[in-house]
């Protein structure tokens, strides 16, 4: 008897400034899921948050690098927080017999989540699964909403022993009341160059680097437009190492690290351009040149913070290498990184050993395994008589 096909609702596009981005991380999943083991169910979330349940044989998956379409269809999956079960499941994909007897009911299986960014990758899109009982691909609520937050993340990883660079934390309100103090604190304790980042976005979305003090404003204004909170941090001269995380399938064991790489910006820094607009932008060393110990290092830290930080499934974490001292720093950590064949995770992984189609099916077997043990918890509570 031939065994039945799970179906993977990919959902990519969101209210994000990334938006753009997921929609080529999309489509470098739904090219490599395994066929033989998957089926595939496109759901596109337009930037008014509506939720799109695509024709996958409307998606240009031929091309390499083509981004996929946000709808194909006008049957809509969701417009409402609760409805996306019942919308899918009155579908004629979902009513046809073939359909109910694979999934008994269930218009998909696991939802794998290819999108980046507030709205995201936050914990918002994987609090809405949470409440619907839907199985979903990496973090939680909890690890997903403290991976996005890089003053928090940053935090916790201090409390627990490990260096981050100096910064200091800015309220969108106390700005605008005590501009001037802020002004000196960051003169006197960071001195320039600083980087001033929005505390909630990703791929570089709303980061400037800041040279003198004359400059300081139009940066914190600008970072604003993306985030009520923002970090200023101190420019270390660093080495920017990044490695792949991976939940061990073996539960409670530690988690897989693959070996670090290193991104070489061509611009002064990673910005949004170097990544996605210049194809020239950065250059990728992969394995990065370190010594033995230092990949350790860079391992052991890159583990360490995948725990602290409640992470489940998978997880990009970025750190720094000063130049000068030789010590790592944490960065930033990414739940839902780049999916795209050129990304640095799978590529990481590629090169560790997992090829990018074995590693998309561990990471939906992970995600499946962590939906049955939530399935055993208990939901009720009696005093026993």
């Amino acid at each position: 008897m031939q065994q039945k096909k799970i179906r993977v609702a990919v959902l990519y596009g969101g209210r994000s400034g990334e938006h753009e981005v997921s929609l080529a991380s999309a489509a470098s999943v739904i090219r490599n899921l395994d066929q033989e083991r998957f089926e595939v169910v496109p759901i596109g979330i337009d930037k008014q948050g509506a939720w799109w349940l695509n024709d996958l044989k409307q998606l240009p998956l031929d091309t390499v690098g083509q981004p996929l379409p946000l709808k194909t269809s006008q049957t809509v999956a969701l417009t409402a927080p609760g409805q996306l079960v019942a919308a899918v499941a009155n579908t004629a994909i979902a009513k046809s017999t073939a359909h109910k007897e694979r999934t008994e009911g269930r218009p998909f299986d696991v939802a794998f989540p290819v999108v980046h960014g507030t709205l995201c990758e936050d914990g918002s899109l994987q609090g809405l699964l949470d409440s619907m009982n839907v199985a979903y691909v990496g973090a939680g609520v909890l690890g997903s909403a403290i991976g996005m937050d890089k003053d928090v993340a940053k935090r916790l990883a201090v409390a627990n022993g490990i260096k981050v660079a100096p910064y200091i934390v800015i309220k969108h309100g106390a700005w605008q009341n005590e501009m001037a103090y802020f002004t000196k604190l960051i003169s006197d304790q960071l001195h320039f160059p600083v980087f001033v980042k929005p505390a909630n976005t990703g791929s570089s979305v709303g980061i400037h680097k800041v040279k003198s003090v004359e400059e300081l404003a139009t940066a914190v204004n600008d970072s604003f437009l993306y985030d009520t909170k923002i970090l200023v941090e101190k420019a270390l001269n660093v080495r920017e190492i990044e490695l792949s995380v991976l939940e061990n399938s073996q539960y409670g064991s530690q988690p897989l690290v693959s070996i670090p790489g290193e991104i070489v910006p061509q611009h002064e820094f990673y910005s949004y351009a170097a990544k996605y607009l210049d194809k020239d932008g950065a250059r990728l060393l992969i394995p990065a040149p370190l010594s033995e110990t230092q990949v350790k290092q860079a391992q052991q830290m890159a583990a360490q913070i995948f725990e602290v930080l409640e992470c489940e499934g998978m997880a990009r974490v970025d750190l720094f290498l000063d130049k000068q001292s030789d010590e790592f720093y944490f960065n930033e950590i990414n739940t839902l990184p780049g999916f795209t064949q050129i990304s640095m995770y799978p590529k990481l992984w590629q090169a560790s050993g997992i090829a990018y189609q074995d590693l998309l099916s561990r990471l939906i077997e992970l995600a499946l395994a962590r939906f049955e043990r939530k399935q055993n918890l208990k939901r009720e509570w009696a005093i026993e008589q």
